[in-house]
């Protein structure tokens, strides 16, 4: 027995990291999928999934990974919210280990990848970002990948690191646009710093040429369909970034790490004061430039997000050097954790709309905050717009499914959506009640509605806020069959129609319209 005792505190003395990054790891997990039933489907995520039924190189808005994953996703485990949820959150226990990794290449040791591990499952972004299915949560894990890729190549001068980072970028292009400003940003200051040499290295040019040639098929895309990404930045700048102002950016920086700002500060801090990390410091000239380049550009304050893995992993060595005695370091991580309890609900949906709805206001109430219930448009609701943006889908689809009953030629009908989150709705919600997919002009649906329909229509199916005079006018009967009744859904009041009885041929109408 005392022999097994021994064994077994050396066992545990001997992986006790790995043991307890594995259980921060399983943590994460499982808390994103167990909040995951609180609201619906967000808006978004019913467009990715929607384009897992369309794999392609190529999206309206966005590269064609999301969309392989989504197929990927739904062929396995189908159509359900536990489908959509299940992705982030894995991804979200990856990035346990991937930005413990990273805090170990920085110079730290066992408490320091720790509290990055915690760092990063009790940020506000880290908490909402592996909750939904966007390319955000992938998004996030390549910039860490990324930093982590380049802090190895530095540490080992092993070449192969270069090759796996030319990888990495072309698959995180195949993601998000985004991620292409990191690459742009190492381009601009490497030259200036000691390690200008590698532009010298074979093995660094053939990484770009390997992650060229993974991203191409994207780039080829891209040229074929008239470059779509620029017609949905300058539609971005146009309708949402001309909202968001440089003191509110700045701001976000603090608040979206939540309580791990505390290690995010000491992170930039420590890049451009430890001696010991000097080698290092390119990547603080790296932060600081992304951040005043996205304010200028009145990015959205989420945008710098990929920053944060490697501010919060390097804050951890920091405090790992600052802080020497046990008791103390236990603190810190205990201290980070009661501070980020109350602020739960403003990263993951922790209780059901009602006590959202109630906790949100007290905010208002008590301390004057309006914090994240602002929508893109400017404008002040009870809710966060992500949360309001989760609400509705199921009572759209019931309503939209009640209607597709009552259509006695089920051939000669069609489903219109007037946005992509209704017609993702449709799509994914609407495969339980045996709905087609819904036709749309938004995002990514435009590629795929008919040019023409075979027979002919003699019913539609209109989901919009209200009645089309067109439309109005093409039919001779139209039932308004229901519509979202929660006041706090985003789209309160969308409504569906049965429209019946054409007066003329749809499709000449339609290739009037399109």
């Amino acid at each position: 027995m005392i022999l097994l005792l021994v064994s077994m505190k050396a066992f545990l003395k001997k992986y006790f990291v790995i043991l307890t990054l594995s259980g921060l790891a399983l943590f994460n997990v499982i808390l994103h999928l167990v909040v995951s039933y609180n609201l619906e489907f967000h808006r978004d995520e019913l467009l990715y999934f929607s384009l897992g039924q369309h794999p392609g190189f190529g999206y309206a808005t966005v590269p064609p990974l999301i969309g392989w994953i989504a197929w990927l996703m739904q062929n396995i485990f189908g159509y359900s919210l536990f489908a959509v949820r299940l992705f982030p959150a894995l991804l979200g226990g990856v990035m346990v280990f991937l930005i413990s990794a990273l805090a170990k290449e920085l110079g730290g040791s066992d408490f320091s990848r720790i509290l990055a591990a915690v760092g990063i499952i009790i940020s506000g972004f880290g908490l909402r970002t592996f909750l939904l299915f966007q390319p955000v949560h992938i998004d996030l894990l390549f910039w860490t990948l990324s930093f982590y890729l380049v802090i190895k190549y530095i540490n080992t001068k092993t070449d192969k690191y270069l090759i796996l980072f030319g990888i990495a970028a072309g698959a995180a292009l195949l993601n998000k646009y985004l991620i292409g400003l990191l690459f742009l940003s190492f381009l601009i200051i490497i030259p200036f710093t000691q390690y200008r040499n590698i532009f010298r290295n074979r093995k660094f040019w053939l990484g770009i040429l390997v992650g060229t040639v993974i991203f191409l098929p994207n780039l080829v895309w891209q040229i074929a369909h008239g470059l779509p990404v620029i017609n949905h930045f300058s539609e971005l700048v146009r309708t949402q970034l001309v909202n968001v102002e440089k003191t509110g950016f700045l701001v976000e920086q603090l608040l979206n790490p939540m309580a791990a700002s505390i290690l995010a500060v000491a992170g930039i801090i420590f890049l451009f004061v430890n001696k010991r990390v000097k080698k290092f410091r390119f990547l603080g000239l790296t932060v600081i430039f992304i951040i005043i380049f996205l304010m200028f550009l009145r990015g959205k304050g989420y945008y710098t997000q990929g920053l944060y893995p490697l501010l919060i992993a390097a804050g951890a060595v920091s405090w790992e050097r600052l802080l020497k005695k046990k008791w103390s370091r236990i603190l810190l991580t205990v201290m980070l954790i009661i501070l980020t309890l109350p602020m739960l609900p403003m990263g993951i949906p922790v209780y059901k709309t009602e006590k959202l709805i109630s906790y949100f206001k007290s905010l208002e109430e008590k301390y004057g905050m309006t914090f994240g219930r602002r929508f893109e448009d400017g404008t002040i609701h009870s809710l966060p717009q992500d949360y309001a943006d989760m609400l509705g889908w199921e009572e759209l689809t019931a309503v939209t499914s009640k209607a597709w009953q009552m259509v006695n030629d089920k051939n000669a009908c069609f489903i219109y959506c007037e946005n992509y989150g209704q017609a993702g709705a449709i799509t994914v919600i609407g495969k339980k009640y045996g709905l087609p997919e819904a036709v749309c002009f938004s995002e990514s649906f435009m590629y795929w509605f008919p040019e023409k329909f075979d027979p002919d229509i003699k019913s539609l199916i209109y989901i919009n806020d209200e009645m089309g005079d067109d439309v109005a006018a093409l039919f001779g009967k139209i039932t308004n069959v229901g519509s979202i009744t929660n006041p706090d859904a985003r789209e309160y009041g969308t409504t569906v129609y049965l429209c019946e009885d054409p007066v003329r041929s749809f499709n000449e109408f339609w290739i009037e319209r399109t």
